[in-house]
């Protein structure tokens, strides 16, 4: 009877501090997403320091990287630090980059106990930022919050294991299927609560992409026009094979103010869209346009790990043809457009993404009129 009371009040001390870790580690997820959009190419990290039940710092990755979340909660901690437990989103860095290796802080800072969510892919790190913490005599907890993190860094994962940034599709669609009236003409789909989420969609991607058709039919900004969130505007990139935007495009226009990135297989003269302040990005492509994956690792290459495809049904049939889409988020509208609209997607129903291998619906969400629906990739993708 005795050993049994113990064995409860083990397991509950146990169940209690599972329960404190989980909440800890919820608010440093929610950190790091401040960074979403913002930090690229470095992840979106968040960190929390603890003493005693009580949050003595906080942190999270600044814009373009730097400086990483765990100096900066461990600064704010100060000497409170000294015997406090640190939770972090992602396994802290062991090498040498632009700045020193956050594990050496961790170690100076007098750090008792480390609860970290997922182990970094990264081969510069890859389980030695644990080892190292370790090696210094401190305690380490992996797996906590281990599924929010792998969302939250699902860019950095695929940056480092495929070379290419998580792609997320977006589509607004009428009651019966349609993005756009007949002849690609312009229809307002959705009300004011689903636009706010498209553009925190925006805000919250390193890049936006979108084919010529809609760049030429549309003539889109594609900037996050929040209040007070101009400034975490997206890089623009369009799928232009054959050159043919042009000077006057409000995106050309803009080029100075909000990056904007042209992707071309022509060979075509390209200056005056430089001369705006366009980059001309020259990449392989075909009789069908430009070669996807290639695109993809070109962005990777510069940094970028998340990516919103915002463009029209053929641009995000090819995404899910060539099995390029991480994510879906479908906005339904309950407007109808009519028989004569264009197609969600172009010779593909919108029941296919439903019922794709590998896809499954997250969650929904009501939005005003209108309902988002999102579409995730199973863990044992690929």
């Amino acid at each position: 009877m005795i050993f049994r009371l113990l064995e409860d009040q083990v397991a509950q001390r146990y169940s209690e501090k599972r329960e404190t870790d989980r909440r800890f580690m919820a608010l440093a997820l929610a950190l790091g997403q401040r960074g979403l959009g913002r930090t690229w190419p470095n992840p979106a990290v968040g960190a929390v320091v603890v003493k005693d039940g009580v949050i003595v710092g906080r942190g999270w990755t600044q814009d373009g990287g730097r400086p990483h979340a765990e100096p900066m909660a461990l600064r704010r901690a100060g000497e409170a630090a000294r015997g406090a437990t640190l939770y972090v989103t992602l396994e802290p860095c062991s090498h040498h980059g632009k700045s020193p290796p956050c594990v050496d802080a961790i170690i100076a800072a007098g750090i008792a106990r480390v609860v970290s969510a997922i182990e970094d892919p990264n081969p510069e790190v890859a389980g030695q930022g644990h080892a190292r913490l370790r090696a210094a005599g401190i305690a380490v907890d992996i797996g906590t919050g281990a599924d929010e993190a792998a969302i939250t860094h699902a860019g950095h994962i695929l940056r480092v294991r495929e070379g290419r940034p998580h792609v997320m599709l977006k589509l607004a669609v009428s009651a019966d299927g349609k993005i756009a009236g007949a002849g690609s003409r312009q229809v307002a789909l959705t009300e004011e609560m689903a636009n706010r989420r498209v553009h925190l969609m925006r805000a919250q991607s390193d890049a936006i992409l979108v084919g010529i058709g809609t760049a030429l039919a549309d003539d889109p900004l594609l900037t996050c026009r929040l209040p007070g969130m101009a400034a975490q505007s997206p890089v623009r990139v369009v799928l232009d094979s054959g050159l043919r935007l042009g000077s006057s495009s409000r995106l050309v226009q803009t080029a100075r103010e909000v990056p904007l990135w042209i992707m071309t297989a022509s060979a075509a003269d390209a200056s005056p869209l430089i001369a705006m302040g366009a980059e001309v990005i020259r990449v392989a492509g075909s009789e069908d346009g430009l070669d996807l994956l290639v695109v993809l690792r070109e962005l990777a290459s510069r940094g970028i790990t998340r990516l919103m495809v915002e463009g029209g049904s053929k641009v995000a049939s090819a995404f899910l043809r060539a099995d390029l889409a991480d994510e879906v988020r479908l906005l339904r509208s309950p407007k109808s457009i009519g028989a004569d609209g264009i197609d969600a997607l172009d010779g593909q129903s919108l029941a296919a993404i439903a019922s794709a291998p590998g896809f499954v619906r997250s969650f929904t969400e009501a939005l005003g009129p209108d309902t988002l629906c999102v579409f995730q990739r199973t863990p044992q993708r690929k």
